[in-house]
C-alpha cells in the first residue's frame, strides 16, 4: 500500500496557514512528538512556540499523540495554547473523528500534520481530511530511528 500525504514539507515552519486557511481548512491537527518537539521531551523549543502562536488564533488547534503517559501529555497541556489528546492509537482515526464532531467540523475542513507516514498521514487518510507530513524536527535523531523514518517514506508515492 503506497500513502501519499497531500503536502510533503522539510518541516512544520514550511506549512503555508494562508492556502490552508484559502481552501476551507479551520482545524489543525498535529501529532506532538518529532512534530512539535523532540521526542519524549515534553520541552517546546522558544522558536516553536512563536511560530505556533501565529496561528492558533485563526483555527480550531489540537494535538493528537500516541502517548499513553498521562503526566506526559498533562505537561503538554500545560504548555501548548491548545487542547491535547494522547492514547489516540493511529493509524486508527477514532480519537480525531471524536474531536472534530466534538468541535462540528467535518473532516474536510480539517488537515493532520505529522512526522510519520504510517500513524499521522494514514490516520489522516482514512479520516479523509488533508495530510501533511514533516520532517522531524530533531536534527539529531539516532540512527535506528533514522532508518525507520527511511523505511516508512517508502511507502510513499510522490
Amino acid at each position: 500500500m503506497f500513502i501519499k500525504p497531500d503536502y510533503n514539507l522539510k518541516n512544520i515552519y514550511d506549512i503555508n496557514f494562508e492556502e490552508l486557511k484559502a481552501m476551507g481548512i479551520t482545524c489543525l491537527m498535529f501529532d506532538l512528538d518529532s512534530t512539535l518537539m523532540v521526542s519524549k521531551s515534553a520541552e517546546i523549543l522558544p522558536e516553536t512556540m512563536d511560530w505556533f502562536n501565529k496561528f492558533c488564533k485563526d483555527f480550531k488547534t489540537v494535538i493528537i499523540s500516541n502517548n499513553k503517559s498521562a503526566e506526559y501529555i498533562e505537561n503538554a497541556k500545560n504548555i501548548l495554547p491548545c487542547e491535547v489528546l494522547g492514547k489516540a492509537n493511529k493509524p486508527n482515526p477514532k480519537v480525531m473523528r471524536e474531536y472534530l464532531k466534538s468541535i462540528e467540523t467535518l473532516p474536510q475542513n480539517a488537515v493532520m500534520i505529522g512526522d510519520r507516514p504510517l500513524t499521522d498521514i494514514l490516520a489522516g487518510k482514512l479520516l479523509g481530511c488533508k495530510t501533511v507530513l514533516v520532517g522531524s524536527i530533531n536534527p539529531t535523531e539516532n540512527f535506528p530511528t533514522r532508518f525507520v523514518r527511511m523505511l516508512e517514506r517508502s511507502f510513499i508515492r510522490n
